[in-house]
């Protein structure tokens, strides 16, 4: 009898769950950072599930954790970088979605599979992944090429001063600075962080500005001759204007690869779900790639435009494998010494 009872009272709670998730509503509250999904897209997800999707942005990780920690805004589905990750999972800002249980899941590519930063998939799901160098317009400079050098962003020809835009993200800059230093990305090291910050300090006078949103436009449009940029961004900005370059810095390159999560509270995680597994299939794979130039993490090879198979920011020349560095996930105090650096250059 205990067992009977068990029995009905399990297929009672299950048959409950599942009318409560038949019957949620068809809404889903998307975070992500601007002008990193193709629209049209959003309109094809809509069209098959029925869910319409309300989409809000975001210019940097930092920005994304405010948000969820002040627990102003209730969203579905979250864009996090690798480095974040571990620490989000820690504070209780995620919650499990066990991806590599999903359908989809056997179209990741196996480096995808179980990053270091989230074993198993438990709390993420593969999305896109690149880099971030210099994007720069070789008509707007002498001869026409700079050195494959951070020199050139923190150290300019004279005739770029004034004309160099840096990303308005603090973890970006002192990456690139301590690269270009030969320090460790995340050291704990005052003298280290004076030295980054000397950097920085005597750059800022030949910057025209720190901004991360409408860099592409910003490029293409010739406002700028030099972006500290991400690998996608100068690749669309590239199609608008083929003067466009881009430096996979020697010293070296950050690799970064954005996921897709859920945060505590969604209030519709079976349509978060929904929509990532939908994420996972090859064709709308390839199609963020086709639609905002970032290499994703499926395979979908077949379903991408030639035009981003051939182009350099987007496939990287093997020549450049052994520049990639991956974003360190950085300890209290280096965190500490980060914002020091970063509050004081910005005040």
């Amino acid at each position: 009898m205990k067992w009977n009872g068990f029995l009905t009272a399990s297929i009672l709670a299950f048959t409950v769950a599942g009318a409560a998730w038949s019957e949620e509503e068809k809404v889903l509250y998307f975070y992500n950072w601007t002008d990193y999904y193709p629209p049209e897209l959003l309109v094809k997800f809509e069209t098959e599930t029925g869910i319409k999707v309300i989409q809000d942005g975001y210019d940097s990780n930092e920005t994304l954790i405010a948000k969820l920690q002040a627990g102003g805004a209730a969203y579905d589905v979250i864009v996090p970088t690798d480095y974040v990750i571990a620490g989000m999972i820690s504070d209780g800002l995620l919650q499990p979605i066990n991806a590599s249980e999903m359908s989809n899941f056997q179209f990741v590519k196996p480096e995808f599979q179980d990053p270091e930063f989230d074993p198993g998939r438990v709390y993420t799901a593969p999305y896109t992944w690149g880099v971030t160098g210099i994007a720069y317009d070789s008509a707007q400079v002498t001869d026409g090429k700079l050195d494959d050098s951070w020199g050139v962003f923190f150290e300019p020809p004279t005739e770029l001063e004034g004309k160099i835009a840096a990303l308005d993200i603090g973890s970006e800059v002192i990456q690139a600075a301590a690269l270009y230093l030969g320090l460790p990305q995340c050291t704990e090291s005052n003298e280290d962080a004076a030295k980054i910050y000397a950097l920085l300090e005597a750059q800022k006078p030949k910057l025209k500005m720190y901004s991360a949103d409408s860099t592409v436009d910003r490029m293409a449009s010739g406002e700028v001759a030099m972006h500290h940029l991400w690998s996608g961004a100068t690749a669309r900005a590239h199609e608008i204007k083929d003067t466009v370059r881009f430096i996979y810095p020697r010293e070296g390159t950050p690799m970064f690869r954005d996921n897709f999560a859920m945060p505590v509270g969604a209030p519709h995680p079976e349509n978060a779900k929904i929509f990532i597994d939908w994420m996972m299939a090859p064709e709308n794979a390839a199609a963020v790639t086709n639609g905002i130039a970032y290499a994703n993490s499926i395979e979908s090879a077949e379903f991408l435009d030639d035009k981003w198979k051939d182009a350099e920011s987007v496939n990287m020349p093997p020549e450049f494998a052994d520049r990639l560095v991956p974003t360190d996930v950085c300890s209290p105090a280096a965190q500490e010494l980060r914002d020091k650096i970063w509050t004081r250059l910005k005040g």
